[in-house]
């Protein structure tokens, strides 16, 4: 990799957007690795038994698996680190928020959608299930209210500064923005909050993506919408 960092990273991969996030905020050079979770690759395996995504292959030397253990080693890496930071209550509240969303956010969420939009039509070319997937956005309506009550209250997630849960939240929150399901004039509060974190520079390249044969909703690369 002559010393290259590599994101191993699948592009409707809310964990791996996060990352993805949190590296473009901080002007890491690196590049990405694209893999499809449905496809066994031997290769991917023997860096990460677990077969999940992301992993970060940093210069070539240091092999991190798993958004959380990214997050905060890239936290403690660096002098100028501000993500992860402030009381610690405020950093208690800022891995709960990471938790909630890269747990229960995706396992009631992001995971049943993409499963039913996305891999059972590419790995079996299977039809997606009406009811998986309403009850997958019923559950998202009551996770965007909880979004649009937060930010209600403050100017992001954890107070007045930017943290990794808000970068969680808006990986999270853009795949499902991806496929249009998210009807933005009943939430509001997260509607700016949102937009404010699509106007950052680390978000242009999330606003790129495209997985062929899955087209975004119109908006999805609109600042303003």
């Amino acid at each position: 990799m002559n010393n290259t960092s590599l994101l191993h990273h699948f592009v409707l991969s809310a964990a791996s957007r996060f990352i993805r996030l949190q590296l473009v905020e901080y002007k890491y050079d690196f590049e990405l690795a694209h893999h499809l979770p449905w496809q066994r690759d031997e290769d991917f395996l023997s860096l990460n038994p677990a077969g999940s995504l992301p992993v970060f292959h940093y210069n070539d030397k240091i092999i991190i698996s798993g958004s959380r253990a990214i997050s905060e080693w890239i936290e403690e890496s660096r002098a100028d680190a501000r993500l992860l930071s402030g009381s610690v209550v405020q950093r208690a509240e800022i891995r709960r928020l990471t938790d909630w969303f890269e747990d229960k956010f995706y396992y009631e969420v992001g995971l049943p959608l993409l499963y039913e939009r996305v891999i059972k039509r590419f790995d079996a070319g299977a039809g997606a299930s009406s009811e998986n997937i309403r009850t997958a956005l019923a559950n998202a309506n009551v996770h965007l209210s909880y979004l649009n009550w937060l930010t209600e209250r403050h100017s992001w997630l954890v107070g007045a500064e930017l943290s990794l849960a808000d970068f969680c939240a808006a990986a999270h929150i853009s795949v499902l923005d991806y496929f249009g399901d998210i009807q933005w004039d009943k939430y509001p509060a997260a509607s700016s909050w949102y937009m404010k974190l699509k106007s950052r520079p680390c978000f242009r390249a999330l606003l790129g993506d495209q997985l062929t044969g899955v087209t975004p909703a119109s908006h999805y690369a609109e600042l303003d919408f």
